[in-house]
């Protein structure tokens, strides 16, 4: 009894927090008003996705012949076309219908198919089989001109609209703008996670989702990480939470009805609760691995702090992280999706910054000891938090300016509570900098910032004292006993505060020479490219932990050693002939004369201490031999 009614608050809990389902009118008058909060926008891609399928077909061009046959099924809104490059091109197009019921009919009239000896499942991944009587393997476009419903191929919204922008071809953008600034939206425009993208992420839930709607009707999977909150690239993994527990069996207060009367009857799970989260997350790995059309490679990584699912979709091209127990992750997608509404310059800077770190080697797609984006996320936003003139607010401002309906708590008792009215929060920012100037003072406030004593704060906005021996110190916005950067070594937070006086310097000479020709900029690299070279072109790469010495020490004995080499070997003298070694090469012209001003001073102590030595030897001596001469 005590497990129903814990598990009827957990579903009370959950259904403050879950999103609604959205009608097609209420989602797209949401995101006409510019910026819809974290709730709208979830809400209206989830309506989005369900109003989708994706079919596999030959090419691009099948289009028309798709929209001829698939338009009988309801008002085709919008098609776009991706590939996925494995040893041959699979081609498919996304399309969009205006209403849910009209996407469904297109699901339900699927045919299973014969040639394989699979369980049929439904789901919105199709494929579109050749025409009756068709010899070729391949689909070709439909040439009637008399079907009055045959669309030409411009038409697609999209064409290979997951293919990312090669390094040359974006290196040559960002060459040709006309500043940093531009470069800085350039870089974001370019790389940052699409519109098909996007898409692609809410029908991988959706499939999940519907997968096991049968028996738990009130499930809900929710995408969460980078592919909401506004930060994601082109490529990145989807992070999903599924969770059994919904709206069903809850009437809402609004309703003035009183609860049902009729209680589902449930399976007391007399294990803890990690355990049977554990069981449940096998059980379920084993349905995706053996139903759902497109899961391939499926692990489980159960022993971890936060048991995750990990597997690839073959038809989005897409690495997925399933789990069902980080709500926090959740929630703080939808702050840092927040964060990113205030202001239109955070995603920009975070791009440019994250960039930067990746081509300085200081983060890395595997786990380890370096900084993660996340972490070098927070850097970014409690800098911005920091400023004379804020441009984003505290989140313990945040929390003042909560009320009774943005009341989060997770099932471990994490307090996600923060006010989701971006108008009632009031923050109003009056900094004016350029993204060109908030880059440079990023990397001169790290530069300087004491990382071996000081912790950050981004709850308060300010530093605290370290409270324990860890390299960096990033509390957790959610859960505060926590270090977001706990990971982090000792030698690559030294690397970190390295690189960014190295960028430092780099971007104050880039602002000096600002006033190179048009021309010259499209020949050479400048502004971002310089901060994007060749980690062994940086301009520091010193041995960790140690200043970075002028010459090597036994640089400066070589020559004697290489000498003494030739004497032994051939018998002869520096002055009888023999080679002379090469010289030693300097860095710099100071260096060398620094170098040769040491051994000058070096042997003027040489002489001196022979000097004194013979001048201490010489009295002990003179009466001897004064004595030796009498005799």
């Amino acid at each position: 009894m005590n497990n129903l009614m814990r598990r009827a608050q957990n579903v009370q809990l959950w259904r403050k927090y879950c999103v609604k389902q959205y009608t097609t009118e209420a989602a797209s008058a949401s995101l006409s008003r510019g910026k819809p909060n974290y709730d709208e926008f979830i809400g209206g891609r989830q309506v989005q996705a369900q109003r989708s399928i994706v079919v596999q077909v030959s090419s691009e061009k099948s289009y028309s012949e798709l929209y001829n046959y698939c338009s009988r099924f309801g008002s085709i809104v919008g098609a776009h076309h991706y590939c996925v490059r494995h040893d041959d091109d699979l081609h498919y197009i996304l399309l969009e219908y205006s209403t849910v019921n009209e996407a469904a009919a297109a699901i339900d009239s699927g045919a299973a198919n014969g040639d394989l000896s699979g369980v049929p499942v439904r789901s919105p991944f199709l494929w579109f089989k050749a025409a009756p009587g068709r010899r070729g393997p391949k689909l070709a476009a439909n040439t009637n001109n008399n079907n009055n419903s045959q669309l030409p191929l411009s038409d697609l919204l999209s064409v290979d609209g997951t293919r990312q922008l090669d390094q040359a071809s974006l290196l040559s953008q960002l060459r040709c703008a006309a500043s940093i600034e531009q470069q800085v939206q350039l870089l974001h425009e370019h790389t940052q996670l699409n519109d098909l993208g996007v898409r692609m992420r809410f029908l991988a839930a959706l499939q999940v989702q519907q997968a096991i709607s049968g028996m738990f009707p009130a499930a809900q999977a929710h995408p969460f990480g980078s592919s909401v909150n506004g930060f994601g690239r082109m490529g990145c993994d989807l992070d999903l939470i599924l969770r059994f527990d919904g709206e069903t069996g809850v009437r809402k207060e609004s309703d003035g009805e009183p609860p049902s009367r009729l209680i589902y009857h449930t399976k007391e799970n007399l294990s803890n609760g990690r355990s049977q989260t554990q069981r449940h997350m096998e059980c379920f790995g084993d349905m995706l691995h053996l139903f759902l059309p497109g899961v391939c490679h499926v692990r489980r990584i159960l022993q971890a702090r936060v048991p995750i699912i990990k597997y690839h979709h073959e038809h989005l091209n897409l690495e997925v992280d399933l789990s069902m127990s980080n709500l926090s992750g959740f929630y703080m997608s939808e702050l840092l999706y927040m964060f990113g509404q205030i202001d239109q310059r955070v995603r920009p800077l975070t791009f440019s910054i994250r960039r930067w770190a990746q081509a300085c080697g200081l983060t890395n797609p595997s786990p380890g000891r370096w900084i993660s984006n996340f972490s070098l996320t927070c850097l970014v936003m409690y800098f911005l938090q920091q400023l004379r003139q804020p441009i984003l607010p505290t989140i313990g401002a945040l929390v003042k300016a909560a009320e009774a309906k943005d009341v989060r708590v997770t099932e471990d008792g994490i307090n996600c509570t923060f006010g989701r009215d971006l108008e009632r929060v009031g923050f109003q920012s009056r900094n004016t900098s350029s993204l060109s100037e908030l880059l440079l003072q990023f990397f001169e406030f790290y530069s300087q910032f004491d990382f071996h004593n000081r912790a950050i704060s981004l709850n308060e906005g300010r530093q605290l004292a370290k409270p324990d021996h860890s390299a960096m110190y990033i509390v957790n916005p959610l859960e505060q006993l926590l270090n977001v950067s706990k990971n982090v070594s000792l030698e690559e937070c030294e690397r970190l505060r390295i690189e960014v006086r190295n960028a430092a310097w780099i971007l104050e000479s880039e602002v000096e020479n600002s006033t190179l020709q048009e021309s010259e900029r499209q020949d050479e690299s400048w502004g971002l490219l310089n901060l994007f070279k060749h980690p062994e072109k940086a301009v520091i790469r010193p041995n960790m932990f140690f200043k970075p010495r002028m010459v090597e020490v036994s640089d400066l004995f070589e020559e004697k050693q290489h000498q003494q080499q030739q004497q032994s070997t051939t018998g002869l003298s520096s002055d009888g002939g023999a080679t002379a070694s090469p010289p030693v090469a300097y860095k710099n012209v100071s260096v060398r004369q620094q170098v040769q001003s040491i051994k000058a001073a070096t042997r003027t102590e040489l002489k001196q201490l022979r000097e004194s030595s013979s001048a201490a030897a010489a009295p002990s001596s003179s009466p001897n031999s004064k004595n030796r001469r009498s005799r």
